[in-house]
């Protein structure tokens, strides 16, 4: 089944913005060796960037630093940039499409955050019939705390990477994922 790797808004906002990522650690080593692994092995990389579209929004301005694609992202190879405006990849966009006119049955979750963007658009693909790999590793996350409560960002990273497990994708570290690899295309 040929697969494609979405690398999920790998962008400055999670680096040097309002929204730095914190486990695991080397999650953006790992986003990188996968989209290294992906175009050795003619894997088709999708790079999505968040994009707001809320007046006044604090994050993801388009045109602002913090809205850049990370420069190791930015400077590797890819077969499709895709904007979005909401969490989930599929939603106003492109990609189902593009994945079905290529014949990709697999889609390979790789970015941030766990929880809301790589965990929205893994239950997107898995309800379009799609198969999903989760890179646990090469997705990541922050502590948060809010009215319903606080939680850390391992804790969060974890909860999800166990619900994913339990019926959407195959969860898998980035080594497992690029061992997988040997011998298959795309």
């Amino acid at each position: 089944m040929k697969k494609a790797l979405l690398v999920i808004d790998v962008q400055n906002e999670y680096f040097t913005g309002a929204l730095p990522v914190t486990h695991p650690a080397g999650s953006c080593a790992n986003i990188i060796a996968a989209m290294d692994a992906a175009t050795a092995n003619g894997i088709p990389v999708v790079v999505v960037r968040h994009s707001s579209n809320r007046p006044g929004a604090a994050s993801f301005q388009p045109g602002t630093p913090a809205w850049d694609l990370h420069p190791e992202v930015a400077q590797r190879p890819h077969d499709l940039l895709l904007e979005k405006q909401l969490p989930g990849s599929f939603t106003g966009t492109g990609l189902e499409a593009w994945l079905r006119e290529r014949e990709i049955g697999t889609v390979v979750i790789s970015g941030y955050m766990t929880q809301m963007c790589c965990d929205i658009t893994s239950r997107q693909a898995f309800h379009r019939g799609f198969s999903v790999e989760f890179l646990s590793d090469a997705t990541g996350t922050l502590a948060f705390a809010n009215n319903a409560g606080s939680v850390t960002a391992e804790e969060l990273h974890r909860t999800v990477l166990v619900t994913q497990q339990l019926m959407f994708a195959t969860v898998m570290t980035t080594a497992a994922w690029v061992g997988s690899l040997a011998g298959k295309k795309g």
